[in-house]
């Protein structure tokens, strides 16, 4: 498990929640980065960007050509950038998987291809990054009327999890955000009601999730559910329904039911609340920046910021003596 030993407290609750970020990896040396298929104007800025910023070197897989024509038409500059030139994305995903096995990169970043094709590769049985935990995604969301950072998992990777990919989806977002400094996240397992009926399964798996967190099968975090999304954002709500509850009012966590309503939730907050969501995929060999095309330059930022701080954690955890 990894450990908050990069910071000793969270993220402040106001102010620009991703400057917070970029400042504290400030002195930290940059992670090798390989960026796969950054060929359209939004993934290549994003991965030079976070180059200029310290954040990462990266490493740029895809048709060279295609690259420097877009490097070109754009005014960016690839002076001292390495890239390895291959014929499609295809090939792309599979070449980044490939550098991330041989050493050759800590972070694997998405670049113009579909979601579908990197983890593809990520996912191989044979050639692939995957581990003993099931890889899971989750939005770092700064929304602008909560007080502290937010995180939603899982809204792009597990369709419809189960009872024990939902475990392995809570420890993953629980390991991150202690990274991050939160030492005993707070976990809300929202479905659409507070009490548990067979009528919803998941008000089931949230109590099962509970109960696990209670009897150490789920570490590091308080866990609370099921809970509705007004009881577990507003201790108000909370209140006028007698629910006495630590979670409550006060979540760093959202652990959905399933990708579509996480995925509506996190857009909704987006396009409605003005919230900028970073993404990362876990529970891979490596931390994944996993962004949208429609994602903004800050949000791009954002993700490779929390990426970077995931992997001086594992650098500092293998340093460890077992």
């Amino acid at each position: 498990m990894l450990t908050p030993t990069l910071a000793p407290s969270a993220l402040p609750p106001t102010g620009d929640k991703y400057a917070q970020l970029l400042a504290r990896c400030a002195g930290l040396p940059p992670i090798p980065t390989a960026v796969a298929h950054p060929c359209d104007y939004s993934s290549l800025d994003g991965a030079l960007e976070a180059a200029r910023l310290g954040l990462i070197v990266p490493l740029l897989i895809g048709p060279e050509v295609r690259i420097r024509h877009v490097a070109v038409e754009h005014g960016l500059s690839l002076e001292g950038i390495r890239i390895i030139d291959v014929p499609h994305s295809h090939a792309a995903a599979a070449r980044a998987v490939e550098a991330v096995r041989a050493g050759e990169a800590e972070l694997l970043m998405k670049g113009s291809l579909h979601s579908d094709e990197l983890m593809h590769a990520v996912a191989s049985s044979t050639n692939g990054l995957r581990t003993g935990r099931r890889l899971s995604h989750v939005f770092a969301m700064d929304v602008p009327n909560y007080h502290k950072p937010l995180f939603i998992t899982d809204a792009a990777v597990n369709i419809f999890p189960t009872l024990n990919e939902k475990a392995d989806i809570v420890r993953n977002a629980i390991d991150l955000v202690r990274v991050l400094g939160i030492e005993t996240p707070k976990v809300a397992i929202l479905s659409a009601v507070e009490t548990v009926t067979d009528k919803i399964p998941s008000t089931i798996d949230a109590a099962a999730l509970c109960m696990m967190s209670l009897r150490g099968q789920i570490e590091g975090g308080i866990l609370d559910g099921p809970l509705a999304f007004d009881n577990a954002i507003s201790k108000a709500a909370a209140d006028t329904k007698g629910i006495h509850s630590e979670v409550a009012g006060d979540p760093d966590i959202l652990l959905v039911p399933d990708l579509e309503a996480g995925n509506m939730l996190a857009k909704q907050l987006t396009f409605l609340a003005g919230a900028e969501a970073a993404g990362i995929v876990l529970g891979a060999r490596v931390p994944i920046i996993l962004t949208s095309r429609a994602d903004s330059v800050r949000a791009r930022i954002g993700s490779c910021a929390i990426a970077v701080l995931l992997a001086h954690a594992r650098r500092t955890a293998a340093a460890v003596p077992a």
